[in-house]
C-alpha cells in the first residue's frame, strides 16, 4: 500500500488541501464570479487577487443524524380545524429570511453569501482554465540546451536511485552459479568418496582417509555458504543519456493600431486583451518570446513598457504592421524552427486601398508560415474594408485564422476565450 503525505506548508488556520477540495467543488460558481471580475477590472490591477460570493443554498451539505432506536408507540392527535385539501393561512409578524447577518430589512425572502478571497495564482487559474495556444507543433531542433533524458542500456556504475533490480539479481544469479559450481562438484566427489570408504569392510576402512574426507566435506560446505547473495560487481544500473529534443517554441506577435481613428476607450480595450494575452503566455508558456509592434502610418518594435502605455498617435496603415512583421519572422523567426503567432486589433479604420495590399500580404507571405492568426476589431459600428478583406483571408484558412469584434470591455473576456479554447485533437 502506498502512502502520500502533503508536506506543503499552509498559512495559519489553513489547509491547502481542503482549499483545493473546495476549489474543485465549486468551481463552475467561482468562475463565473472570476469572469464578472476580469470585465469589471482595470488594466492595472488585471493580475491581482479576488473576493469570490457563493450564496449558502449553494454549499449546503447533507447531514446524518441519529434517530431513536427500538420500538415506539406514538399518539398522533386530530385537529378539529382542518380537512385534507385545506390551505393554511400564512402566519402574522412578516417573514424570518434576512439579507445577510447584521442588517435589517423589510423583505421577507432574502439570502446569505459565502465571501472568501482567491490568491492571485489560484484567480489567474481560472482566468486562463482550458485555453491553449492552437496548432503548436513540435519543430527542428534549435539548439542542444533543449534536450531530454532517454535510456540508453545498461551501465556498471551509476548513483543508487538508478539501479535496475531484475538486471542486477540475474548478474547475482550467474555469479553464485559459476562461483558454487566446481565447490558443488568437488563437494559431490567428496560426499561420494566417504560413502565409498565407509561401505568397505571395517578391516580394510582407512580411518585417516575418513577424517580427512570429512574435513574436505565441511571446508568445502563453508565455502558454498560465504558465496554472497549479491555483490557490488553485480549491481547494474539504468544508463540515461541526454537526447536533443525538437524544440516547441512559439512567438506571439502583438499588432495594436494606435492611429488618431482609435478613441481612448477603444485603446484601453485593446490593451486589455493585451494584457490578458501577456499573462496567459506568462503564465502557461515558458518558452514564447512576446514581440510587441505598434502601427499608425508607421509599425515600429517596441518594448513591452512603450507598447501599452505610449501616447503616439498618427493615421493608419495596416499593411505596414504586417510587413514589419514579415521581415522579423524572416531575420530572426524562421518558420521551420518557431511556431509564430499573430494577435491584431484595430477599429478596422485603414488607409484607401491598404486593406487589399494586407489581405495580399497574409495570404501570400504570412499566413503560409503562422501556426494561427487573430483579429480582434474594436467597434460597435458596421464593418468596413479591412474585415471584409480578412474575411476572405478566413475563408482560406479557416483553421488558422479567427476574427472576433468587441464593442464594450464586458466583451473581451469572452471574446479572448473563444479564441484561444482549447481544441478537441483529431
Amino acid at each position: 500500500m502506498s502512502y502520500f503525505i502533503d508536506r506543503r506548508l499552509n498559512a495559519r488556520h489553513k489547509s491547502a488541501v481542503n482549499r483545493q477540495r473546495f476549489l474543485d467543488r465549486y468551481r463552475t460558481h467561482i468562475k463565473r464570479s472570476v469572469e464578472e471580475a476580469v470585465n469589471r477590472r482595470s488594466i492595472t490591477d488585471m493580475e491581482r487577487g479576488e473576493k469570490v460570493s457563493i450564496p449558502s443554498r449553494d454549499i449546503s451539505e447533507p447531514v446524518f443524524q441519529h434517530g431513536p432506536g427500538g420500538e415506539r408507540t406514538i399518539v398522533s392527535p386530530g385537529n378539529r380545524e382542518f380537512v385534507e385539501g385545506d390551505r393554511l393561512r400564512r402566519p402574522s409578524g412578516g417573514g424570518g429570511g434576512g439579507a445577510g447577518e447584521g442588517s435589517a430589512s423589510d423583505q421577507g425572502e432574502g439570502m446569505d453569501e459565502f465571501a472568501f478571497s482567491l490568491t492571485r495564482e489560484e484567480f489567474l487559474e481560472f482566468v486562463f482554465d482550458g485555453l491553449e495556444l492552437p496548432h503548436l507543433e513540435r519543430k527542428q531542433l534549435v539548439d542542444l540546451e533543449e534536450v531530454r533524458p532517454v535510456r540508453a542500456g545498461i551501465s556498471k556504475d551509476g548513483v543508487p536511485s538508478r539501479i535496475n533490480i531484475v538486471r542486477s539479481m540475474r548478474e547475482a544469479q550467474a555469479r553464485r552459479i559459476a562461483m558454487r559450481a566446481p565447490i558443488r562438484r568437488a563437494l559431490r566427489e567428496a560426499i561420494e568418496a566417504l560413502e565409498t570408504e565407509e561401505r568397505k569392510d571395517p578391516v580394510l576402512r582407512n580411518p585417516s582417509r575418513i577424517t580427512e574426507l570429512k574435513a574436505e566435506i565441511e571446508r568445502l560446505e563453508k565455502r558454498l555458504e560465504s558465496v554472497p547473495f549479491i555483490d557490488t560487481y553485480d549491481l547494474r544500473y539504468n544508463h540515461l543519456v541526454n537526447q536533443p529534443q525538437p524544440s516547441n517554441k512559439a512567438v506571439m506577435f502583438c499588432i495594436m493600431d494606435v492611429s488618431g481613428s482609435m478613441t481612448q476607450s477603444h485603446k484601453d480595450i485593446a490593451k486589455r486583451f493585451f494584457l490578458l494575452l501577456y499573462l496567459f503566455l506568462e503564465r502557461n508558456y515558458e518558452k514564447v518570446e512576446l514581440v510587441f509592434v505598434r502601427h499608425h502610418t508607421a509599425a515600429k518594435e517596441v518594448d513591452e513598457e512603450e507598447f501599452f502605455y505610449s501616447r503616439e498617435t498618427g493615421g493608419t496603415i495596416v499593411s505596414s504592421a504586417l510587413t514589419l512583421v514579415d521581415e522579423i519572422i524572416t531575420k530572426r523567426y524562421p518558420a521551420a524552427q518557431w511556431n509564430l503567432y499573430v494577435a491584431q486589433a484595430s477599429d478596422g479604420d485603414n488607409w484607401d486601398d491598404d486593406s487589399t495590399t494586407c489581405r495580399q500580404l497574409l495570404v501570400k507571405s504570412l499566413m503560409p508560415r503562422l501556426q494561427y492568426y487573430t483579429y480582434v476589431e474594436i467597434t460597435p459600428h458596421a464593418h468596413q474594408a479591412l474585415w471584409e478583406e480578412y474575411e476572405s483571408v478566413q475563408d482560406d484558412f479557416p483553421e488558422r485564422f479567427a476574427m472576433r469584434q468587441i464593442v464594450e470591455p464586458g466583451d473581451i473576456y469572452p471574446v479572448f476565450r473563444e479564441l484561444f479554447r482549447r481544441r478537441a485533437e483529431a
